[in-house]
């Protein structure tokens, strides 16, 4: 499989969000998301859609 096809394969169903942040919380979010991924082993992508969740159910949205 090329790797068009795994990237469209893997993000199928997913949507870009685009959020503008101060640069200081910037590099706090990629310090913490790269310890949990180093950390668990767990993907990229299952990070980023937990802490959305997270942060929708903490405004009970």
């Amino acid at each position: 499989m090329n790797q068009d096809n795994q990237n469209k394969r893997d993000n199928d169903g997913l949507v870009e969000l685009k959020l503008k942040i101060p640069k200081d919380l910037y590099r706090a979010y990629q310090r913490c998301t790269w310890i949990i991924i180093h950390e668990t082993g767990r993907e990229q992508l299952d990070v980023m859609e937990e802490m959305v969740l997270d942060f929708l159910v903490k405004n009970e949205c």
